[in-house]
């Protein structure tokens, strides 16, 4: 089967599209034939060797977290999928990634794909949903009527964090530049702050319950984000190479989200896709044979927002 895989840590160049053998389950495993997976920022960090201590791989390492599908093998131990189910999952992140046409995965990870878009599409769902679900509402304890002020709105994350907390009825605060303000308007935020043009702590002229940080700004830019925070608030921070601050007079918590896998919280994702409640957007599809390229894309800050990636 083809695969992307990296041999050597570096730049998107040590990526080589190639000839793999082809994987068979082991117990409790499925193996997928893979509709796509979706370029995430972690994967750029992992082939640049910045992640071997918290996410330490084995070379030669498949990149691609996410993966959609349809199982077309399974392991001993398997009793809740079978063969010919559309599945989506978030994938191991020491383990071999989706960025291939075949691809093992635990099956306790998995659940099935959103009924209403493209298979290959419901790849761009997994991590970035689940990052939005649990800073929201595992982390964040989200309830309705709240305030919540998610810095860095215009990403994938940002998006299905908007929709998930309007969903919850909270007054959703965001910041974005120029480019995603219409979108992140459109995924229903009550108020859109540019930050490129206007200082959020200025702009936010009442307390929020919870701020959600998904922007790589500065400690001094994200300490400050805790002043805009009620006693005994929350700020939820996704960039974990920076600590959350607090404010423990206050009460104000600083927490670093580091996502997890959940199928039952992807279930009730993909539900919610199903029904309409959730969009999932799709900026732009490549094939594995271009992912050095969208790796490259990214590095510079090119993306256009979130890519699936098909074999």
């Amino acid at each position: 089967m083809k695969a992307v895989r990296f041999h050597e840590f570096g730049g998107p160049e040590v990526l080589r599209y190639e000839d793999v053998e082809q994987p068979s389950p082991g117990s409790g495993q499925v193996r997928i034939r893979v509709a796509a997976t979706s370029f995430n920022g972690v994967d750029g960090n992992i082939r640049a060797g910045y992640m071997q201590g918290p996410i330490p791989v084995e070379l030669p390492h498949t990149p691609g977290i996410d993966v959609a599908g349809t199982v077309d093998a399974l392991g001993d131990d398997v009793h809740d999928v079978a063969i010919g189910d559309q599945v989506i999952g978030f994938l191991p992140m020491t383990g071999a990634g989706a960025a291939a046409e075949y691809v093992i995965a635990p099956a306790e990870l998995l659940t099935g794909a959103p009924k209403n878009i493209a298979l290959a599409d419901s790849a761009a769902l997994p991590l970035v949903g689940l990052t939005a679900w649990q800073a929201l509402f595992d982390h964040g304890n989200l309830t309705a009527g709240q305030r919540v002020l998610i810095n860095g709105a215009g990403g994938a994350v940002g998006g299905y964090a908007v929709q998930l907390a309007k969903e919850a009825r909270a007054h959703v605060i965001a910041t974005v530049s120029p480019r995603s303000a219409g979108r992140v308007e459109a995924a229903g935020a009550d108020e859109v702050v540019d930050h490129t043009t206007t200082d959020v702590t200025a702009a936010v002229t009442e307390p929020v319950d919870l701020v959600l940080n998904l922007a790589p700004v500065a400690p001094e830019q994200l300490a400050a984000l805790v002043s805009l925070i009620r006693d005994s608030g929350t700020l939820v921070n996704t960039t974990v190479w920076m600590p959350a601050p607090s404010d423990e007079e206050r009460g104000v918590r600083g927490i670093d989200l580091f996502v997890r896998s959940d199928a039952d919280q992807l279930a009730d994702l993909a539900a919610r896709v199903s029904t309409g409640e959730l969009h999932v957007e799709v900026a732009q599809r490549v094939t594995l044979a271009g992912l050095p390229a969208l790796h490259a894309q990214a590095g510079a800050g090119e993306l256009p927002g979130k890519t699936v990636v098909t074999p």
